[in-house]
Order: C-alpha cells, then structure tokens, then sequence
C-alpha cells in the first residue's frame, strides 16, 4: 500500500525554500494567507498521520509533501507530549510552548532531512520560520481537539502512535526530551 501524498501538490502555490506556502484555516497570527475551504494542509496531515506514520520511505512528488512530511514529524513529537498532559487545558498549554520553542530549519544543523529540503535564502528564513511556527501552533490546537475530544484525558488510539516514527526521523535533536 502506498503512502498518502497531498492534493495540494497539484494546485501551483508560493514556495518559500521548496516547501509549498499554503494558505491555512487558521485564527493563529501569522503570514500564511487565510482561506475558507473545508480542508487544509494541517486537516489532511491530520487526518492521514495515523495511515503515514508506519511508512520508512516517503516518495515526494511535490513541494505540498515536504510540508506534509514536516506536519507528520511535528505531529508525532506532539503526541508523544500529548501522552504526558494531564488534562485537556494543560494540553493546550503543552502545545502552545511546543510550537514556540526553539526548532532547527532546513539547512541548519539539527534538522534531520537536510537531502530533501532547500535551505531557505535571505530572507525567507524569518518568512519560514514564522511559517512553520504557525503551521505548528494550528496544528498542536487541532492535535489536543482530536486526541482528547470531549474528554480530559488522552485517547489511547491515539497515544499509542507516540512510539512510532515517521520515516524513522524525529524532529526533536538528539538527547533533548519533550
């Protein structure tokens, strides 16, 4: 069975670096453009992680699956901070700090697949960086709505996914804890 790609690979989009600069149904502040539309980036990261996540290989066929790949990764190292939360609105908090500290971009040193991303030129790093902090913070929201729900506390159906690594890479540097 092949892995789930993007069908956003197919609509021409800004990049920044060779990742796609998609819009995003979002209320966090920041550059990505705003839209309407029923789906996302972050929906359908979301709603592929748990088919994605057993796959060691990723064959990208687009800029729009570099951020998907980037969503996934981001995605498991929430889960796994998820597992520790002890209630939905500690949850919130825990993810809110996850998606502000401190994170390594493509071309820099601790980020782990430097062979399949541009590093970003001028300046686009601060565009970037800013980018991907929002992508991260809509994401850590929507995270903490779909693992813990109407509950105050984790879906194991979810949780169990927090040993699993996409494509065998994380994005947390080695030696640092979540």
């Amino acid at each position: 069975m092949p892995a789930y790609h993007s069908k956003f690979n197919d609509e021409e989009s800004p990049m920044i670096g060779n990742i796609a600069f998609l819009p995003l149904r979002t209320t966090v502040k920041g550059p990505a453009p705003r839209t309407d539309s029923e789906e996302d980036i972050i929906d359908e990261t979301l709603n592929y992680f748990k088919a994605n996540v057993f796959f060691k290989n990723y064959e990208i066929k687009g800029t729009s699956d570099r951020l998907m790949i980037y969503l996934t990764l981001y995605a498991t190292d929430c889960i796994v901070k998820l597992q520790k939360s002890p209630s939905k609105n500690q949850a919130m908090k825990d993810m809110y700090s996850l998606a502000i500290s401190r994170f390594s971009l493509p071309g820099e040193a601790g980020f782990p697949l430097n062979s399949v991303y541009a590093r970003p030129q001028g300046g686009e790093v601060e565009k970037m960086r800013s980018y991907l902090t929002q992508c991260r913070q809509e994401l850590g929201q929507r995270m903490v709505e779909k693992v813990f729900g109407d509950s105050d506390k984790p879906s194991k159906w979810w949780t169990c996914f927090s040993r699993r690594k996409f494509m065998d890479k994380t994005l947390t540097p080695l030696g640092q804890h979540i």
